[in-house]
């Protein structure tokens, strides 16, 4: 099978490093162009020592050229970049983007959430929000393909089976989601310079963080009326990893057993998410350095409530991991091509 020939733009972020590191071990992969702005004539290894025996490309400034020579486009780019290579694709490419630039079906929502106007509104229509694992093989008949968020991908993951079968209320789901500081960034240095990275918890985005808008789009894509949550995001000081911790209110007639079966039966078939058993304490080390996603329903003191726990490696399952999975299936690969 001849391989695959891709450009990773955004190289050397934290994504982008991870992103290049599992495709250079996909054995359907030929990374045929690095780039990024201030790292141009670098060698890749300078920010990710394990690549330092690798063959691959010094990173170059990315050109629209590169277009013709390339089957897959990777972009970890802040948010807007993406829409612009975007309007400039061919037909032999297809854009997976890792940032927000086409998660949300409103160019009105990105607005009003992400504070700049959607460059190519017109390709909204024609991209897919693709997180595997729920959306299947649908992703096949679009050329862009939006990856999820980290923090979405935790939380729609434990709560979509659950919505699709009524099993649990929609007008009072609290989720507390605390994430490594990867998450926010290389930059996340400069911005929380005064927190006490470090050594110290911080919630931030309190109400209004912009993954609220992609939460809420796909919940109430399953769901009878408009789901009613409330999100608080944590900056933890650790490096990588995601623990969500989400609290709902049973249907009449539910248990947590009925919770349990579902998502079990729900992931039986699926290469990365593991439903532990029932009162399972999990830690983002179960998970960190793969493309899993663990879930674990946890009792309440109240009959009429469960506590779900869900657990990913943001970097991973949460981004890069998550992308080369769609590319997998975009290209009936295996899904765990590069990824176990």
């Amino acid at each position: 099978m001849p391989k695959l020939n891709v450009l990773v733009a955004g190289s050397t972020g934290y994504i982008g490093i991870q992103l290049v590191s599992l495709l250079s071990k996909h054995k359907y992969v030929n990374i045929k162009y690095l780039c990024g702005n201030s790292s141009v004539g670098k060698n890749i290894s300078i920010y990710d020592k394990r690549l330092k025996n690798k063959k691959l490309p010094k990173i170059t400034k990315f050109n629209f050229n590169f277009l013709k020579h390339v089957d897959i486009v990777f972009t970890a780019l802040p948010n807007g970049e993406a829409q612009k290579i975007s309007k400039k694709l061919l037909s032999n490419n297809t854009l997976i983007d890792l940032a927000a630039d086409f998660r949300l079906r409103k160019s009105s929502d990105y607005l009003k959430w992400y504070k700049q106007k959607h460059q190519a509104p017109k390709l909204i229509k024609d991209s897919f929000y693709s997180l595997p694992e729920l959306t299947g093989e649908k992703l096949k008949n679009y050329q862009i393909i939006g990856c999820p968020g980290c923090y979405p991908t935790s939380i729609l993951l434990a709560l979509i089976p659950l919505l699709k079968k009524k099993l649990i209320k929609e007008n009072n789901i609290i989720i507390d989601s605390k994430s490594g500081y990867s998450g926010a960034g290389r930059n996340v240095h400069k911005k929380y310079k005064n927190k006490n990275l470090y050594e110290s918890l911080s919630a931030y985005g309190v109400g209004f963080h912009r993954h609220n808008s992609e939460i809420e789009q796909f919940l109430n894509k399953f769901s009878n009326s408009k789901t009613i949550f409330t999100f608080t995001p944590h900056l933890t000081p650790m490096f990588r990893g995601i623990l969500s911790t989400i609290y709902v209110d049973l249907n009449k007639g539910r248990t947590i057993k009925n919770i349990y079966n579902e998502l079990v039966k729900f992931y039986k078939d699926s290469s990365f998410v593991k439903v532990v058993k029932i009162d399972s304490m999990l830690s983002t080390n179960d998970v960190i350095n793969t493309n899993n996603c663990e879930i674990s329903v946890c009792k309440s003191k109240y009959k009429n409530k469960a506590i779900i726990l869900s657990t990913i490696d943001n970097l991973i399952k949460g981004g890069a991991g998550q992308a080369i999975q769609n590319m997998n299936i975009l290209k009936n690969f295996k899904e765990h091509e590069g990824l176990k």
